[in-house]
């Protein structure tokens, strides 16, 4: 039997219990899991317990503002947040696409206009995270990539080949011992790292003995 997806996390951070609350009966009755924090101090613990799939930030709370709790998330997390404001201006729009929000919820917040605000703010960030996991995916395959290019050109230099022969011995090496071609690649590159640090090594020594 397959077992139930899990529920989307939604932080909610407002040092008003009431709308604290609120927002947060309204997410779980459209089927989401919620973290209720009523202080930037409390939601960063929460997070660090478990990153939710997005949080909603008062912007003015007392001790750490909402602002700068973003600018923590934007710092040093992956989790992407929308802002509480209590403005609906031009203004307040620029405000949080500066600081890196993916929407905004004016107050006093009326539950018809929540989630559809809410709604495109999550796909945003899906958006987003998306995008991260693209580019990292992208980065690594690259890497991988000139790690075996330098890989196969040292095999070419050693055993005066071409390149055609030199990857296919690489990669049959790679399939015979089970492991990815890339792998096989940087160890080759290590140990030469390594030979020619030794080989230095002898050189200095040989100095000195004269």
């Amino acid at each position: 039997m397959n077992q139930p997806a899990a529920k989307r996390l939604i932080l909610i951070v407002d040092d008003d219990q009431l709308l604290l609350e609120f927002l947060g009966e309204v997410l779980r009755h459209a089927g989401y899991e919620t973290a209720l924090a009523n202080s930037a101090e409390a939601a960063l613990q929460l997070i660090a317990q478990r990153e939710p799939d997005l949080a909603l930030l008062d912007i003015h709370m007392p001790g750490m503002s909402g602002l700068e709790l973003a600018k923590r998330l934007h710092a040093e997390t992956a989790v992407p947040f929308m802002f509480l404001s209590g403005s609906g201006d031009s203004e307040s729009g620029k405000q949080a696409a500066a600081y890196g929000a993916v929407g905004y919820v004016v107050k006093p917040v009326d539950e018809g206009r929540l989630m559809p605000a809410f709604e495109a703010g999550l796909a945003r960030a899906d958006d987003i995270r998306q995008l991260r996991r693209t580019e990292l995916n992208l980065n690594a395959a690259l890497a991988a990539g000139r790690e075996t290019s330098l890989a196969v050109g040292l095999l070419m230099g050693k055993f005066q080949t071409d390149r055609n022969t030199a990857f296919e011995v690489l990669r049959d090496h790679a399939r015979s011992s089970r492991r990815k071609i890339n792998e096989i690649a940087s160890q080759l590159l290590l140990a030469e790292e390594t030979l020619n640090g030794l080989h230095g090594a002898f050189l200095n020594r040989a100095k000195v003995v004269k």
